[in-house]
């Protein structure tokens, strides 16, 4: 398995502030259980990650699905609200603050390469495609919902519902009331 440590790493080098914030937590370990795998990374002196034993006892796990990674992703800011966390809360809260403020810099990585400007038209071209990818898969999901709304109806909106709920509200206070003036009525005829 590649180890993740060396990428974070590249990130921690580019701000120390994120090394400190990692220092009074040297020689712990988080261990990140995504149910298919495990990672276990250890806290170096230096503030750096390193690799962990997986025979080492974590002082802290993060668990969470590989399902919701993509919304992690899409939402840091509430990224630990779809996950399970044991362990030290200090140290969990050191790594959650970490993943909503360490980011990666790739137009600085990308212009040692290939220089400054290739390196903004590359991050821009990957931008201008997520961008795209966004809005094709947002006008897809429209048009899916409109298919299965007007022209196959197999779903059907929430006010239809909430309007039809409405009705049989009605209708059973109705067949109530009715059942009430029948025992009445009877009640009178004896």
């Amino acid at each position: 398995m590649i180890s993740t440590a060396p990428f974070i790493n590249h990130l921690l080098a580019q701000e120390t502030w994120a090394r400190n914030k990692l220092l009074p937590h040297a020689g712990k370990i988080a261990c990140i259980d995504l149910h298919a795998f495990q990672l276990r990374l250890k806290v170096g002196v230096d503030g750096y990650l390193e690799s962990a034993d997986a025979q080492a006892s974590p002082d802290v796990t993060i668990r969470a699905r590989l399902s919701d990674l993509p919304l992690m992703a899409q939402n840091r800011e509430r990224a630990f609200s779809y996950v399970k966390i044991e362990g030290d809360a200090d140290f969990a809260n050191t790594i959650s603050h970490l993943s909503q403020e360490l980011k990666w810099e790739a137009e600085a990585d990308l212009s040692k390469i290939f220089g400054d400007i290739a390196a903004v038209r590359m991050v821009g071209g990957a931008k201008s495609m997520f961008k795209t990818a966004q809005q094709t898969h947002l006008k897809i999901q429209e048009n899916l919902a409109e298919y299965f709304l007007e022209e196959n109806p197999l779903l059907v909106r929430p006010v239809a519902v909430q309007g039809f709920a409405t009705e049989v509200n009605k209708t059973r206070d109705d067949v109530e009331r009715l059942i009430k003036r029948i025992e009445k009525l009877e009640r009178t005829r004896r």
